[in-house]
């Protein structure tokens, strides 16, 4: 077995980063904001009962009043509806419309799908490895500096 030459940790992240980049920017196609686009895709892969805004917000870490904003603008453009009964309390489930699932079948992150289906079991388990352990220290640090010191 050959030594592999250690990669520096700012190499690294500079790449994360660039990657990071060009992911987001994929994510301004069909006049959607990266926002819309995780949203709709949120909703097609939630389970029905956490199909709503408080829950996807939950999801992403995020206040309720932006993400509540983002799922009224889908609504507003045909791509997510309001579905009858509430889940919880005031929550109203909220459904992909066929428009918003044909314009999910044009996800531009269909393309990142792609390119990972390129690397083989031992590449995947390695990049989902090293990715949830840094949104894992990223979201454990992001609480931490939330936390109130005595």
């Amino acid at each position: 077995m050959s030594a592999r030459r250690l990669i520096p940790a700012p190499a690294l992240a500079r790449l994360l980063d660039q990657t990071s980049r060009a992911l987001h920017s994929l994510g301004y196609a069909a006049d959607l904001f990266p926002a819309q686009w995780a949203a709709l895709r949120y909703f097609a892969w939630a389970e029905p009962a956490h199909r709503t805004a408080s829950a996807l917000a939950r999801f992403q870490g995020l206040a309720v009043g932006p993400v509540t904003r983002t799922v009224r603008t889908l609504m507003a453009k045909g791509y997510v509806a309001n579905v009858e009964g509430r889940v919880r309390g005031r929550s109203r489930r909220v459904e992909l419309t066929e428009a918003g699932r044909a314009l999910l079948a044009e996800d531009p992150f269909n393309l990142i799908s792609k390119i990972i289906e390129e690397l083989n079991g031992e590449q995947r388990l390695a990049l989902a490895s090293a990715l949830e352990h840094i949104l894992r220290r990223v979201q454990s640090d992001q609480a931490d500096d939330g936390e109130e010191t005595s």
